[in-house]
This record gives C-alpha cells, structure tokens and sequence, in this order.
C-alpha cells in the first residue's frame, strides 16, 4: 500500500454505463477509496451495503465515497441496482486492475483488488490506509474513526450513532 502523505496516483474510471470519474476532478473533497475483491461475494456485499447505510456519517466529512473492483462496469451497474447503492461502483477492468497496482492493493494471485481502504484528503494525499484479510468486512468504525482525527472531532464521536 502506498505510504501515508503520498500524493495520490491519478486515475480515470467508469463508474456507470455512460459516466466516468477521475480523482483529480474530486480535489478539495476527502475521498474514501474501497477496494474490493468482487461484486456479487458475500463479504463484499455485506462491506458495501454497510457502507451505503454509513453514508450520512460520511456525509458529516465532505466525503466522496467510491468502490473500486476490477469487475466491469455491466457488472457494477447490475450489483449497484440490485442493492440500491448510492455511491459509485468503479470498473477498475482494462487494464485489469491498473489502479489497484499504483495503490499497491492488487492481487497477483486472484487477479482482484485486495480488500483495502484509502482515505485522500482534499490535497490529494494519503491520509489513512487499512488492509484487511480478504475474507474479513472492515466494518466502517476505522474509517470514522481516521476520519474524525483528520477533522480535529472532540465531540461526541460519530461512530457511536451507527
């Protein structure tokens, strides 16, 4: 994984049918990158729904949330309608699993994204990271907890209204 205060590599995705996102056009935004294995397995579904439900905790943070597999984006917009995400789904599919690679998140052996979250701050840099086993859901407690650090919380934390 790419070390903390790294400049973010560039990239440009599909996220839908007809729609691309590229990560430069998100700056002064923090951006949470969820690389995962694949639509559809049971792990991820369950990591993307939490993650669709926690989206108003996000939302606290001027947060851009988006997925990144290397399955396509026919795949994606199919997962993405079946259930309901309200966040994009990036196709990280040709060249397969580029952007995966510059994050150091690829897998050699599956051929998949590592089960990994990148938090880039609004300069475009690493500022938190987290590699999980691939059979393991994160949850989203690290991610608000980084999260709150990164905007200096005292307060009552977020994390505790899940």
């Amino acid at each position: 994984m790419l070390d903390l205060h790294t400049l973010a590599p560039d990239f440009e995705l599909s996220s839908a049918l007809d729609k691309r996102i590229k990560l430069s056009s998100l700056t002064g935004k923090k951006v949470i990158l969820v690389f995962y294995p694949a639509d559809w397995s049971p792990v991820c579904t369950d990591q993307l729904a939490l993650y669709n439900e926690t989206l108003r905790l996000f939302a606290k943070h001027n947060i851009q949330l988006l997925g990144i597999s290397t399955d396509s984006k026919w795949c994606h917009a199919a997962f993405s309608q079946q259930r309901n995400l309200h966040f994009p789904l990036l196709a990280d599919f040709e060249p397969k699993g580029e952007v995966a690679r510059k994050f150091g998140v690829y897998d050699e052996v599956e051929g998949t994204a590592k089960r990994a979250l990148v938090i880039i701050d609004e300069k475009g840099t690493v500022a938190w990271s987290f590699l999980s086993p691939p059979d393991v859901n994160p949850g989203a407690d690290g991610i608000l907890l980084a999260l709150e650090k990164l905007d200096g919380h005292k307060s009552k934390k977020l994390w505790e209204q899940l």
